[in-house]
C-alpha cells in the first residue's frame, strides 16, 4: 500500500473522456427506477438469512418446496473453499453462518454424508462446534430442539415490566436490537417446538452431545463485568422457574402490546428480517390464526424479502428504497441532470410523500419535546425514523428545490437538531443510547446492541446543517465538530460503522469538515489526507476488508473497489485534492473498470450491518458512488474555482 507505482499514468484521457463516462452512466443510472420514480436496489446478507428464512417454513411446518429448492442452490454455491460460510464475500469460515446454513441444507433434504455436507461438518467440528456457535444460533437450535432452552441465556420476558430507570430497559438498547428482543421474549417464556415436519437432526455438529455441554453460557468480552454477568444469568437460572404466573403473564402481555403497534403491515417489525421473522414464530406461538391480519402481513413482509436469480433465491435483511433513492438523486443532480427534471422531481415527491411526521416513534422515550419529522431506510418503519436516511434526504430534497421542499427540510432540520446526543455526536435511532455496560451481558455477543453517536452517522448531520446555511459558529456545528475531532484514530482516519470501513468514515468526515468551513490545512485534515493516499493501491484504486474491524488486522491491505474508491475520491476532493495525482490514479481506475449499465464491477462487499458480525453487499453502491465521484471531478476541473459546494 502507499503511493501508487511509479509506472502508473496518472493522464485520464482528458475531461472529455471523464465526461461521455459520466454522461453514459447518468443515462443508465436514470433507466433505474421504479414506475413511480424511486430506486430500491437489492440489498444482500450472508446465508445465515436465507437460512433462517427456511427455518422460519419449518417452524411453521408450512414449506414452500420451490422456494426452498432455490434457496438451497444459492446456499450450496455459497459454500467457501475452506467448506463453511463466511460472512462476506471471499470472507473467512464463520461459525454461526456454517451452523445455520449446515441445518438449512438438511432441512432440505440434503445428506448429511454428501461431500458438500461432510465437508461442512468437519470444518464445523474443527471451530469446536455448534455448542460454540452465537447466542441467536442457539436460540434458534433450541426452538428445533437441537440444544437445551439453558444453552441460550435467560431473557425473563418480566423485563418487559421494568421501569425505565432499572440497569436493563428497551429504552437503553438500540431500535434493532428491542424489535428482535421482544419476539424472543415471548418465545424465551412460551419454549415452543418447531414442527420440523421431516424430524430433521443436527447432532452430528456437536464435539460434546448437547444435553451434556455445560459450557453454552460464555462472557462476550472477557472483562470483569462479563462474568459478573454470567454470574447473574445463573441467579436468574434459579430464580426464573420461582417467578409466579401472576408475573409472566402481564410480562408476555406487554411484550405482545408493543409489538403490535410495531408490526408496521407489509413492511414488517422494525423493516428487518430477524424481528419480522421473530414476531411471525411469535404470533404463530400465542395461537394467532394464519389468517389473521397482523399474522398475515407479517408472513407478507418476509415474502416481500425474497430475491430469485436465475436458479436460486436469497432473502435479503431489509428493503433500503430511501437510501437508494436520495443516493441516486445526489448522483444524478452531481452529473448534470437539471433539479427540475422529470427524474428528479418524481423521485423527490416519493421522498416527500414518505415523511414520518405524524408519529413520534421510540426516539421520542429520550427526546419527547421533539416535534416528529424525518425518513426511515425502507419504504415504510414509523417507530424508527432513522437519522442518517433524514440528514441525506435533506440534502437532495435542497439541492432539487429549496423552496418547494422548504416545510420539509424545516421540520427535518428541527428534529435532526433534537437528536443530537450530549457529546456533540449523532446516534442512527436514538439519542444518548450509550449504555455500555449492557454490551456485556451473555445475550449480547454480538456485541451490537447499543446505538451510539458515530463518525459517519454524525458527520452526515453536519453536512447537512451546512448545505442548509448553519454556520461554524452554531452550537450544534460546533459540537459535532468537537466530536469529530475526538473520535479521528491516531493515524488520521476515521471508524465506518456502517460502510467498511475506515474508508467510509473518513470519506464522510472530510465531506461534513470541508462544508462546514473548516480550515482544509489544519494539521488533522492533513493528516486524514495523508492516510487517504497512503491506502491507494497500485491499481490507483482503493480498498479495504471487512476484516478490518478485527484491530489486529485493520491495516491489511484489501483489493481496490468500485465504492470504495468513489468514497476516497470524494474525501480527498473535499480537502481540497481535486489535482492530486492521487485523485487522477484513482480517477483512472474507476475509468478502467468494466460496467453493466449503471453497476461499475464490484464483487467484494462495502457495507456493514453489525461491524464483526454483519456485512451487507448494497448493488447500489456500485451505481451511484462511482457516479457522484466522477462527475464531482469534472465539475470541480472544469469549474472556476476548486471548491466542493455539496457534503455529499
Amino acid at each position: 500500500m502507499g503511493a501508487v507505482s511509479a509506472d502508473l499514468k496518472y493522464a485520464t484521457g482528458g475531461l472529455a473522456e471523464v465526461e461521455a463516462l459520466v454522461d453514459s452512466a447518468r443515462g443508465a443510472l436514470k433507466a433505474c427506477p421504479r414506475s413511480d420514480g424511486h430506486w430500491a436496489f437489492v440489498l444482500e446478507a450472508d446465508a445465515a438469512i436465507s437460512a433462517e428464512y427456511m427455518f422460519l417454513q419449518h417452524f411453521l411446518g408450512d414449506v414452500d418446496v420451490e422456494e426452498e429448492r432455490l434457496i438451497a442452490n444459492y446456499l450450496r454455491a455459497a459454500q467457501a473453499e475452506h467448506g463453511g460460510w463466511p460472512l462476506f464475500a471471499e470472507g473467512e469460515f464463520d461459525l454461526s453462518a456454517s451452523v445455520k446454513a449446515y441445518l438449512a441444507l438438511k432441512l432440505a433434504g440434503d445428506d448429511a454424508d454428501a461431500p458438500h455436507m461432510d465437508r461442512a461438518r468437519q470444518a464445523i467440528l474443527g471451530h469446536g462446534g455448534a455448542a460454540r456457535a452465537n447466542v441467536f444460533t442457539r436460540f434458534t437450535l433450541a426452538l428445533f430442539g437441537q440444544v437445551p432452552w439453558r444453552a441460550v441465556p435467560v431473557m425473563p420476558a418480566e423485563i418487559m415490566l421494568l421501569p425505565r430507570w432499572f440497569p436493563f430497559h428497551l429504552s437503553k438498547v438500540s431500535y434493532w436490537s428491542r424489535t428482535v428482543i421482544v419476539p424472543l421474549l415471548i418465545l424465551g417464556a412460551l419454549k415452543p417446538s418447531a414442527r420440523n415436519p421431516r424430524d430433521v437432526s443436527i447432532a452430528e455438529l456437536f464435539v460434546t452431545p448437547p444435553d451434556k455441554e455445560r459450557n453454552y453460557i460464555v462472557n462476550p468480552t472477557g472483562a470483569w463485568l462479563g462474568r459478573l454477568f454470567i454470574w447473574f444469568d445463573a441467579f436468574l437460572r434459579l430464580f426464573e422457574p420461582c417467578l409466579p404466573k401472576s408475573f409472566r403473564q402481564p410480562a408476555v402481555r406487554a411484550a405482545i402490546d408493543f409489538m403490535q403497534p410495531r408490526l408496521n403491515g407489509e413492511d414488517g417489525l422494525g423493516g428487518i428480517f430477524p424481528a419480522m421473522a421473530n414476531a411471525v414464530m411469535a404470533l404463530d406461538t400465542l395461537g394467532y390464526a394464519r389468517d389473521h391480519p397482523d399474522l398475515a402481513d407479517a408472513m407478507r413482509a418476509v415474502k416481500r424479502l425474497l430475491v430469485r436469480r436465475r436458479d436460486m433465491a436469497y432473502c435479503q435483511p431489509c428493503l433500503s428504497p430511501i437510501w437508494d433513492t436520495s443516493l441516486a438523486v445526489h448522483a444524478l443532480l452531481e452529473a448534470g441532470e437539471p433539479p427540475r427534471a422529470q427524474s428528479i422531481s418524481t423521485a423527490c415527491d416519493w421522498l416527500l410523500d414518505r415523511e414520518i411526521s405524524d408519529r413520534a416513534g421510540d426516539w421520542s422515550w429520550r427526546r419527547p419535546h421533539v416535534p416528529p419529522s424525518g425518513w426511515a431506510f425502507q419504504y415504510r418503519n414509523d417507530h424508527y425514523t432513522d437519522v442518517d436516511d433524514t440528514a441525506v434526504v435533506v440534502m437532495a430534497l435542497h439541492r432539487a428545490d429549496a423552496r418547494r421542499y422548504g416545510d420539509a427540510i424545516e421540520r427535518a432540520t428541527r428534529w435532526i437538531l433534537g437528536m443530537q446526543s450530549k457529546n456533540g455526536g449523532w446516534g442512527s435511532f436514538d439519542a444518548d443510547n450509550t449504555h455500555s455496560y449492557l454490551n456485556h451481558i451473555p445475550f449480547a455477543d454480538h456485541g451490537a446492541l447499543l446505538d451510539p453517536p458515530t463518525a459517519d452517522v454524525t458527520a452526515r448531520c453536519l453536512s447537512m446543517l451546512a448545505q442548509l446555511g448553519f454556520g461554524r459558529d452554531e452550537p450544534a456545528v460546533q459540537r459535532g465538530v468537537e466530536f469529530l475531532k475526538q473520535e479521528q484514530e491516531a493515524d488520521g482516519s476515521w471508524y465506518g460503522r456502517w460502510g467498511v470501513n475506515y474508508i467510509y468514515g473518513t470519506w464522510s468526515v472530510l465531506s461534513a469538515l470541508n462544508a462546514v468551513g473548516e480550515d482544509l490545512g489544519a494539521p488533522y485534515i492533513r493528516k486524514a489526507v495523508e492516510w487517504l493516499v497512503s491506502r491507494q493501491g497500485e491499481d490507483g484504486g482503493w480498498g479495504e476488508s471487512c476484516t478490518s474491524y478485527w484491530n489486529e488486522r485493520r491495516d491489511e491491505p484489501g483489493a481496490s473497489t468500485a465504492s470504495q474508491t468513489a468514497w476516497a475520491l470524494i474525501g480527498l476532493m473535499a480537502a481540497g485534492e481535486v489535482e492530486s495525482e492521487a485523485v487522477a490514479g484513482g480517477v483512472q481506475y474507476l475509468q478502467s473498470l468494466p460496467r453493466d449499465g449503471a453497476h461499475w464491477r464490484e464483487e467484494l462487499w462495502t457495507g456493514t450491518g453489525f461491524p464483526r458480525v454483519f456485512y451487507l453487499k448494497y448493488h447500489g453502491y456500485s451505481a451511484y458512488f462511482p457516479l457522484l465521484a466522477l462527475a464531482r471531478y469534472r465539475n470541480l476541473m472544469r469549474g472556476n474555482d476548486r471548491c466542493v459546494r455539496f457534503g455529499m
